[in-house]
């Protein structure tokens, strides 16, 4: 028997995920799909081989047993807590959100419900998680983005700072993960998963650079722990769709979700 997913937000993230279980993964059926415009979102899967339901973010864990989402950050209450109150299994793209809604992890202990966070486009989070089950000293992360990729941050509205004018590389942020969430909420999910796995998102370091020559994600966490010292490098390709986000992104949630139904899963 199939597990039933669910997805919310039909943008970059979501549609590919979407277009992915259509074409048919062992074990998974998409059932159901919830986005901003209704008749927009009826569009987006109306060729798709099995047509999911469309539905609102908030009854969606009627139709699945795990909820997917890829929805925008300040949607993740509306689309949790339902999921959770059923006992649901939430997959969200969202990390950034989640650090200012860990009730939720509360309410899924209480009402027999998981919350998964993908790694999405980061690397080694299981070394990360290994590592915090011993002592970790530091964590740090830099974050370098092209600006198209990092413009309309609130962070950087309200500090009137215009990336798109930058001619070199410049860093425009320095603070814990916790402050980057909130100043970057779409840039920066990696960040809140990385504090997540390790030492919290009040002792993690993060540093964000714009870098105008730069066509790539690039991201260089640096652990120092009791068990193993550390420094890894990813520089992911920018979504076309959504230059805030990776391709890596998506996949990594296809094989998470895959992970649920697999035989054989590596990693921890």
């Amino acid at each position: 028997m199939s597990l039933r997913i669910a997805i919310a937000g039909l943008g970059a993230i979501g549609s590919a995920v979407a277009r992915r279980l259509d074409a048919g993964i062992e074990g998974l059926e998409l059932t159901a799909v919830a986005g901003r415009d209704p008749a927009k979102t009826a569009d987006q899967v109306v060729a798709f081989r099995q047509v999911p339901r469309v539905m609102t973010a908030a009854t969606l864990s009627e139709e699945a047993d795990v909820v997917v989402d890829c929805a925008p950050g300040p949607q993740l209450g509306e689309i949790a807590e339902p999921a959770l109150d059923r006992g649901r299994i939430v997959m969200t793209a969202n990390a950034a959100a989640l650090l200012d809604r860990l009730d939720l992890v509360d309410r899924a202990r209480a009402k027999g419900g998981r919350i998964i966070v993908p790694t999405g486009a980061l690397l080694g989070l299981d070394a990360v998680r290994a590592a915090a089950e011993s002592r970790i000293e530091r964590v740090t992360m830099i974050t370098r983005k092209p600006p198209k990729g990092l413009a309309g941050a609130p962070y950087l509205v309200k500090n009137n700072i215009d990336v798109m004018s930058f001619t070199e590389s410049t860093r425009v942020f320095e603070g814990t993960a916790r402050e980057a969430a909130r100043g970057f909420p779409a840039n920066v999910n990696v960040a809140a998963a990385l504090s997540l796995a390790g030492i919290g998102p009040d002792e993690t370091r993060i540093e964000i650079w714009a870098e105008p020559t730069s066509g790539r994600n690039q991201h260089t966490i640096e652990v120092e722990a009791e068990a193993a010292r550390f420094t890894m490098t990813i520089a992911g390709v920018p979504s076309a769709e959504n230059p805030r986000t990776g391709r890596l992104t998506p996949l990594s949630v296809i094989a998470c979700l895959k992970g649920l139904v697999s035989p054989l899963k590596i990693g921890s």
